[in-house]
Formats: structure tokens, C-alpha cells, sequence
């Protein structure tokens, strides 16, 4: 039943009152149940809105600081960990990623480069060699991606890396700094600047996580009942069948791939930090996570995916990021969306406990989208 007059806490510049009540309307008439929009706009933070319900069975209500799961979000800000390294002289993309974990160089993966494997044109999107729980155990995971055998000759297919490429950028901070990505995450980016998200949670973090709501067809849940020789079966073996996105092994470990969590206000600040003042990498850097690495890309449904380094590119009508093709960023499943836009200065992050199915970002976050723009527009 829809919830009809949610509490609804925070607040919206007068300007973005669309946004405010494009929120609002979530409630009242796409039977949302908890979530949080924050957006900031010419390195100002004009949108801070949180409401509605946390956890279905108790019905606690959603607050300032409560935590959710994003999902697929996590690449993006696995990404931009990345990046910092590059920007730094730690990491090339453009040198084999065995030069930084060697083991990667088995069967036949030598000469992949890192722009190659964050630009899903490795070849590997499964882990064959991992059994459900595996997901859980970095060692396992990573040792699973470095002796899998592409599905292609490198460069041939333009895939998305669904469950591979968190691990596959996460392995990289490691080698390169000694630090999990999680670890790296909360040092140089998250807690310098207050912002709550975490790759990997403490027990004080989990108690403030709502409580997902998972839809039978969310991408993940999906794959599951795909047959077992399917590439979609195959990128998701590694989770177990019964993961309802709220235990505490998903909630503990550091799965960059799937598990960040954190407030709308802390990933759309993450993403200002990249366009606003004093960015966290240099424009040059960013220009090379920002190209387009194969045009003719498409989804498992066949829409069309703009993917560039580690990075989505602004996809619309999919995966829509508002009208400039230059926003770049990462949706989750289940409809968590978040990207910053370079020309308006805007960074966004929409999120929810309460996913929905399919691989697009959903009739909620698309609302979210189009009343930003509709604002600063006026």
C-alpha cells in the first residue's frame, strides 16, 4: 500500500521545490517506501531530503543518517578511488594490470591493460571457478578473476562487468597502497570531508542500514534463476541463493562491486568533489575515465550502455542522467542513482529500501532527475 503521507525530514532550496515535491509524489503515487535525495548545485548543497519508512516490519522511519544499500553505485566510487592513484603516478591505465597483481596474467591475461579491464573489455565478467559464498571471501574472489579464462578475445565484446569489476578495481588499490578499497575510501575521501558511505561496515554502521526490500527481479535476483551455463548465471554463482541484501556478512565484508552503502548527501557530495573546487583528481585525469571505450555497447536487454573507465556515461532513455551527455556516474540495481554533470555543476544521488525490477533506473529516479533539471531551468 502506498504510503501517503510519509515524514519527510531535511531540506530544498525554494528553487528546487520540484524536487521537493517530485519526492513527495514518490510516496504518494509510485508506492514508494523509504529513501533520500541530495543534490548539490554550484558546490552548494540545495537538496538534503530523507522520508518515509526504514525498515518495513518495525516501522522505523527513515532519518538523517540512516545507511542504505546502493548497489552498483559502488563502482562508480571504486572508480574514482582509481582514479586518485592515477592521478597520483601509482597506477597507468594504459599498463597491464599484471604489472600490479601478477597473478592476473593467467590464462592468457597478461596483456590486458588496466583501462582494458575497468572498461569491461576484458573478457571476464563470470567467475567460474567460484561457488556460492565465495562472493563473500576477497581472497577467493580475486583469486577467481585472476584464473578466469576471457569468454572472448580481449577487446572483441564490450560487456558489463556486473560482479567482477568492483573486485577488479578494489585488487588494484590493494596492491598499489597496501590498503582495502574500503580502507582507502574512508581514509582519503569519505571521512576528510564527513561523508558517510562505506565499502564494508562496523557494527555502529549497521545499525543505521534500512532494510532492503528486495524485488524477484531485481538484476542480481534475476540472474540467479537463469540457467547455470548463462554468462548472467555465471557473474552471480558466487552469491548465495537465499542473500536478501541484509546480512551481516553482506553488510561486513568490502564487496566494491555491489555493496557500498551510505546517505544520498554523502555520494552526491562525493561526486561534487570531482567537478566542484579543488577537485580530487586533475580535468586530465579525469578525461581518461571519461572516454567512451566502445560504441556499439548494449545491456543484457539490448539498450544501449555508454561505458567508459570504470565510469557510466549519461545513457538515455535507459539510463538517463539529465540532458548533458558529459554526466558521468553509476546506477545501481534496483534504481539507486547517482552522477555528477560536469556543464551544470550538479551532482545527484537518488536512493531507496525498496528495490525495483529491471535493468533501468526506474519511474522514482527518473522523477528525481527530471525535477533537478526542471529547477535550474526556471
Amino acid at each position: 500500500m502506498a504510503q501517503v503521507h510519509p515524514t519527510i525530514g531535511g531540506h530544498s532550496d525554494s528553487r528546487f521545490e520540484p524536487v521537493a515535491q517530485a519526492f513527495r509524489d514518490n510516496f504518494r503515487l509510485r508506492n514508494e517506501l523509504g529513501g533520500a535525495v541530495a543534490i548539490y548545485y554550484r558546490n552548494e548543497l540545495v537538496v538534503d531530503l530523507w522520508g518515509g519508512i526504514a525498515d518495513k516490519q518495525s516501522g522505523a522511519p527513515w532519518r538523517a543518517d540512516t545507511l542504505t544499500l546502493m548497489m552498483s553505485v559502488a563502482k562508480g566510487i571504486s572508480t574514482i578511488c582509481v582514479a586518485m592513484l592515477v592521478d597520483r603516478g601509482q597506477l597507468s591505465l594504459d599498463a597491464p594490470v599484471s604489472l600490479y597483481w601478477p597473478e592476473f596474467a593467467a590464462e592468457g591475461k597478461g596483456a590486458i591493460t588496466v583501462r582494458e579491464a575497468l572498461g569491461h573489455l576484458a573478457g571476464i565478467p563470470v567467475t567460474d571457478l567460484a561457488v556460492p559464498g565465495d562472493f563473500y571471501h576477497w581472497d577467493r574472489m580475486v583469486a577467481a578473476i585472476a584464473n578466469q579464462k576471457p569468454l572472448w578475445p580481449v577487446g572483441e565484446k564490450q560487456v558489463y562487468h556486473s560482479s567482477t569489476l568492483g573486485f577488479i578495481a578494489g585488487e588494484l588499490v590493494h596492491r598499489v597502497t597496501g590498503r582495502s578499497i574500503g580502507t582507502f575510501l574512508r581514509d582519503e575521501i569519505c571521512a576528510p570531508r564527513g561523508l558517510d558511505y562505506f565499502i564494508g561496515m562496523n557494527a555502529e554502521q549497521q545499525a543505521r542500514c534500512s532494510t532492503i526490500v528486495a524485488s524477484a527481479n531485481n538484476v542480481v535476483n534475476a540472474a540467479k534463476r537463469e540457467p547455470k551455463n548463462s554468462i548472467s548465471y555465471r557473474m552471480w554463482q558466487a552469491v548465495p541463493v537465499e542473500e536478501d541484501y541484509n546480512s551481516v556478512r553482506w553488510r561486513s565484508e568490502e564487496l566494491p562491486s555491489v555493496n557500498g552503502h551510505g546517505t544520498a548527501r554523502a555520494v552526491a557530495g562525493i561526486y561534487n568533489a570531482m567537478i566542484g573546487p579543488n577537485p580530487l583528481v586533475t580535468a586530465a585525469t579525469l578525461r581518461q575515465f571519461l572516454t567512451e571505450q566502445q560504441a556499439q555497447s548494449t545491456d543484457s536487454e539490448g539498450a544501449r550502455l555508454r561505458m567508459a573507465v570504470g565510469f557510466m556515461l549519461n545513457s538515455p532513455p535507459h539510463r538517463p542522467m539529465g540532458p548533458n551527455m558529459r554526466s558521468f556516474g553509476h546506477s545501481g540495481a534496483g534504481g539507486s542513482q547517482a552522477f555528477a554533470d560536469p556543464v551544470a555543476q550538479l551532482s545527484l544521488c537518488w536512493t531507496t529500501n525498496k528495490m525495483h525490477d529491471g535493468n533501468d533506473i526506474g519511474a522514482r529516479a527518473k522523477a528525481m532527475i527530471d525535477a533537478a533539471y526542471m529547477s535550474i531551468s526556471l
